[in-house]
C-alpha cells in the first residue's frame, strides 16, 4: 500500500470515528475495542490506531494501560478545569486574532459565520444532539475567529481546548433549547465585534459564551454527566 493510500485511509477512519464520538454514537467512557473497530470502519489495524492516536491528541479519546482506548469520560470537575482554561486562553487568542488578523482572516470569519447561520442545528432522526453538519460548521466558525492570532503556540493550545469541549457540548441535551438564551445571536455578536476590530469586546463576549455553555451543562447534568461504560 502506498503512503498516500495509507494517509487517505487513516483520514477516513479518523473522520468517521470523530463524527461518531461527537454525534453521540460512541459515548463518553465507552471502550474502543480491537479488532471490532477495524472491522466496523473497514480499515486496517494500523490506520485505526493512527486515527485513535490523533483523537487522543485532541482529547476526544484516552489511552489506558492494558485497556486500550476509551472515549473520554465526562465529569463536572473536568468541565470546571476545562472551562477555566478556555476562558483564559481562548479569549486571549481571540483578542490577539482581532488585533492582528488581516483582511483575508476577516473574510473567512464572516464566511464561516454565514455558513453556520444557514446550517440546520438538529436532525429529526436525532433530536437530542446537534447535527454533524452543524457541529462542523460551529467548529469551523470558532476556528476561523481564532485563526488570526500570530502566536502559533497559543493558537494550538486554544484549538486543543475547544476540541475537548466539543464532547460536553454534544452531551448537553438542553443545549439549543434554552428559553433564556439565543446562541445564534451570541455568534453574531462575536463576529460583529471581531470585524469591528473591537478586541476587548470580542474577548469579553467569548468569555461569556464559554462560561454560559459550561453553566448550562452543569445545571442539566448529574455529577457524572455520562458515566463510564465498558460495553
Amino acid at each position: 500500500m502506498s503512503r498516500t493510500a495509507g494517509t487517505t485511509r487513516t483520514e477516513s477512519v479518523y473522520g468517521r470515528l470523530r463524527a461518531d464520538i461527537l454525534g453521540g454514537r460512541l459515548v463518553p467512557g465507552q471502550r474502543l475495542k480491537f479488532p471490532e473497530l477495524p472491522q466496523h470502519y473497514a480499515s486496517s489495524v494500523g490506520a485505526t490506531r493512527e486515527a485513535l492516536t490523533r483523537l487522543a491528541g485532541e482529547g476526544l479519546v484516552r489511552s489506558q494501560p492494558n485497556q486500550g482506548y476509551t472515549v473520554t469520560p465526562l465529569s463536572h470537575e473536568d468541565l470546571a478545569d476545562l472551562t477555566l482554561a478556555r476562558v483564559e486562553v481562548e479569549s486571549r487568542v481571540l483578542w490577539l486574532s482581532v488585533l492582528h488578523g488581516d483582511l483575508q482572516w476577516e473574510a473567512q470569519a464572516v464566511a464561516a459565520h454565514h455558513l453556520l447561520e444557514r446550517t440546520p442545528y438538529r436532525n429529526r432522526s436525532d433530536p437530542d444532539h446537534p447535527s454533524d453538519e452543524w457541529s462542523e460548521a460551529h467548529a469551523a466558525f470558532h476556528r476561523a475567529l481564532l485563526a488570526g492570532c500570530p502566536n502559533r503556540r497559543l493558537l494550538s493550545t486554544a484549538r486543543g481546548l475547544r476540541e475537548e469541549a466539543e464532547l460536553y457540548l454534544h452531551w448537553s441535551v438542553s443545549f439549543g433549547h434554552e428559553p433564556d438564551r439565543d446562541v445564534a445571536s451570541e455568534h453574531r455578536a462575536l463576529v460583529e465585534a471581531a470585524t469591528a476590530r473591537d478586541a476587548d469586546r470580542a474577548a469579553e463576549l467569548l468569555r461569556d459564551h464559554i462560561a454560559h455553555t459550561a453553566q448550562l451543562v452543569i445545571r442539566g447534568a448529574p455529577d457524572e454527566p455520562n458515566p463510564s461504560r465498558t460495553a
